[in-house]
């Protein structure tokens, strides 16, 4: 009598069968022994796959068969299998059972540790947790190889190691940090996690923004160089825009703001090889560290309650840790790294707003709907803009020299250097005073007067004295001030006239004269009280 299979194994033996599987794959699945499954297979006309074999001669029968009729066997029983003989005293192997794991200390866990795994958590994440929350008191390992039973262990990645000495470089990267609620829109928003990672002792600050930029990538340089208690002489970066404008392996363009911040604090960035990550492994680790361990599947009501998280695990577990690689514990090597660090400055950056802006064709460039001047010549080029809440600096783009600095200006106004006004530009009030007292005291003096009497309409007539001294000479224009001064008459057609006659008036010819003036003066008083009652 022939071994007969139960239908449901028939069918499980054919459905292995189809999918190419091997005669001793199928005994070990199954359970039916190879010569049975094959016989089987052949009667359903599927090929039988047999690895390893490249000739075999057909399955011959056994020489006896195993019965049901429950007769004791002979000791001596042979059966004959295709290619070899097997004791009848051998086992047949057995499927067993998946590996039990109710021994684990992490039994009583089990919930946690598969909660923590569905959220992508990592062995020693799920152990710090169940230390901190639960009470656990299992090492490690022990969650480590109940993980493994769970979901197979992962083969880690070969990485290059760079040594570094105490306080030489640092290393800087972003990296996506947790999903935290926005206080402006009330919804859950992914952060920006920056890491600072020392080379030496792997000392590391992690900290967390919602948005970056060239500004908040420089604070946050400075907020870590504050916690560490100093910092480094090298940083080395990614090629950001926030740090690097222009990458280049020999002669990057770095951010201005970037690098003046990192010259306050005697620091010199070292950006990497585009695409060449592995510069910067160490901080690299660091990220994907803070990413794995703490935040991992986590969410936060705000900022300051995830960053005081994340300091609070970098305190317990990160630094007290002993690391892969010097096998030491992180603390006690920043204890002896520190001493090396470059020392802080007194007081902090003062950071500054930065631009390129066009020159317009009044000579001035805009900032903050002010308008500020530049050299002449200028119009239509491109020039680097610098300000902050009280100076405007304007850069040469080529070499970085300061071309002008400037007060800031309210809105709407212009700050411009008398040397930068065109020749055509007409002078203040102010500034026409200043020449006349130039030209001479008495002319001074006689502007000033011609200005105290008639106000901005004795503009023109101080211009048309500037012009006298010009036309015939300041000696003569003093002496007809002086004598405009002696007289009490402070009229510019007095002075043409006494500098157009020649010899000098006599003072029965300057009667007339200051007759004449005075009712031209009287018209010009008429004429400005009209003019006052109107704008009243």
């Amino acid at each position: 009598m022939s071994n007969v299979l139960s239908e449901e194994k028939k069918q499980q033996v054919i459905a292995l069968g189809k999918l190419g599987w091997a005669l001793r794959r199928i005994e070990k699945a199954t359970g039916v022994r190879r010569e049975t499954a094959g016989a089987c297979l052949k009667a359903a006309g599927i090929s039988v796959s047999r690895p390893g074999w490249s000739r075999r001669s057909p399955a011959k029968p056994a020489i006896q068969v195993a019965t049901d009729s429950g007769e004791p066997k002979p000791a001596n029983r042979e059966e004959v299998s295709t290619g070899f003989i097997r004791p009848l005293s051998e086992k047949l192997p057995i499927q067993l059972p998946a590996t039990s794991v109710s021994s684990s200390e992490c039994e009583p866990f089990r919930e946690t540790i598969e909660l923590g795994l569905r959220r992508g958590r990592n062995a020693r994440a799920i152990w710090q947790d169940l230390v901190t929350d639960h009470g656990f008191s299992g090492k490690y390992n022990t969650v480590k190889r109940f993980v493994r039973k769970l979901r197979g262990a992962v083969q880690p990645e070969v990485v290059g190691i760079i040594e570094t000495g105490p306080g030489e470089e640092s290393q800087v990267d972003y990296g996506e940090g947790p999903m935290v609620r926005e206080p402006q829109t009330g919804k859950y928003r992914r952060t920006r996690l920056f890491v600072m990672t020392l080379g030496y002792s792997r000392k590391a600050v992690r900290l967390l923004t919602f948005r970056s930029s060239s500004r908040t990538w420089a604070e946050l340089h400075e907020t870590a160089f504050r916690r560490l208690g100093g910092a480094c002489r090298l940083v080395v970066l990614d090629n950001l825009k926030e740090g690097v404008l222009t990458p280049d392996i020999y002669d990057p363009t770095l951010n201005p703001l970037f690098k003046d911040v990192l010259a306050h604090y005697g620091v010199v960035a070292l950006p990497c090889r585009v695409r060449d990550p592995n510069r910067k492994g160490k901080v690299e680790s660091g990220v994907g560290h803070a990413q794995s361990t703490p935040l991992k599947g986590l969410r936060f009501e705000s900022l300051e309650d995830a960053q005081a998280y994340l300091d609070q695990w970098e305190s317990r577990w990160a630094d007290t840790r002993i690391h892969g690689t010097t096998k030491r514990q992180v603390a006690a090597m920043f204890a002896e790294e520190k001493p090396f660090l470059v020392p802080l400055p007194i007081e902090p950056f003062r950071y500054y707003q930065y631009g390129e802006r066009v020159v317009h064709l009044d000579g001035c460039v805009e900032v903050e709907a002010a308008y500020y001047s530049t050299p002449p010549g200028s119009i239509g080029k491109l020039v680097n803009v610098q300000w902050d809440a009280l100076h405007v600096r304007i850069l040469d783009p080529n070499n970085h020299q300061l071309l002008r600095e400037h007060v800031r200006q309210q809105r709407g106004r212009h700050r411009i250097e008398p040397g930068d006004n065109p020749k055509k530009t007409p002078l203040t009030t102010v500034q026409l005073l200043t020449r006349a007292t130039r030209a001479g005291a008495h002319i001074g003096t006689f502007c000033d007067e011609i200005h105290r009497h008639e106000g901005e309409f004795g503009v023109r007539h101080i211009l048309g004295v500037l012009s006298l001294a010009k036309k015939f000479g300041p000696n003569a224009t003093e002496d007809a001030c002086a004598a405009a001064l002696e007289l009490h008459v402070y009229e510019y057609r007095f002075v043409r006239r006494y500098l157009e006659r020649q010899p000098p008036l006599s003072l029965r010819q300057v009667d007339p004269l200051i007759r004449e003036l005075t009712q031209y003066r009287d018209l010009i008083n008429t004429r400005i009280q009209e003019q006052s009652h109107e704008s009243d």
